[in-house]
């Protein structure tokens, strides 16, 4: 008999509980054992001749949403593709000056409390910092094309919700938009939570 490509290997059993998938703390990141409740928007914040900054992909979860910023850059320069990457981790906390080629952006909920990517970032070792809070996920891109995943939390109140960027090397002024946070609270409530009985996955 020919042996299968894919043969199942012998596994000896170890006696260990398997083992639990943890969600990161509210501020840092969305929830694992969640399916967001989509909104339906494709926001664009500002533009110029060179240069779209977009929302896309909205997601909504009981305790904050997700979003991916989408940057469309037209005849970037070779030299300025290389360096893009890095302009993103620009950290203001190091003390250098902001560079004109960093992407400043920011919400603003309907209460005054705002957000941006100037913030410091929260950490995971159990120090909550105070809301609202952005945080950048996973992401990425290359040349003209660059998409990251942000997360806000918390949900914000009801009324209008800005998304604000400004970007001076690439002719965008301080720009705003806003939606009505209706559509993300309503989103919400669509979000269903996969394993409700879990206490161990870190959401009590």
């Amino acid at each position: 008999m020919a042996m299968s490509f894919f043969e199942s290997p012998l596994i000896t059993p170890t006696g260990f509980a398997p083992a639990v998938v943890m969600s990161p703390p509210a501020w840092v990141g969305p929830p694992l054992d969640v399916l967001p409740g989509v909104v339906p928007v494709e926001l664009v914040i500002a533009r110029s001749d060179q240069t779209v900054v977009a929302v896309t992909g909205m997601r909504a979860y009981p305790m904050g949403f997700g979003f991916t910023l989408s940057l469309r850059l037209r005849h970037l320069p070779t030299r300025q593709q290389h360096q893009f990457p890095y302009l993103l981790d620009y950290d203001p906390s190091e003390g250098h000056p902001m560079p004109d080629e960093f992407p400043r952006f920011g919400v603003q909920f309907a209460d005054g409390g705002k957000a941006t990517n100037l913030d410091r970032r929260p950490f995971t070792d159990g120090e909550e910092l105070a809301p609202p809070v952005l945080t950048q996920g996973g992401g990425g891109g290359g040349g003209q094309i660059w998409d990251m995943e942000q997360w806000v939390w918390p949900l914000p109140p009801p009324g209008p919700l800005a998304f604000v960027c400004e970007w001076p090397v690439r002719g965008i002024t301080e720009s705003r938009t806003e939606i009505d946070a209706r559509s993300i609270l309503e989103a919400a409530e669509r979000a269903v939570t996969l394993w409700p009985d879990d206490h161990d996955s870190g959401r009590s």
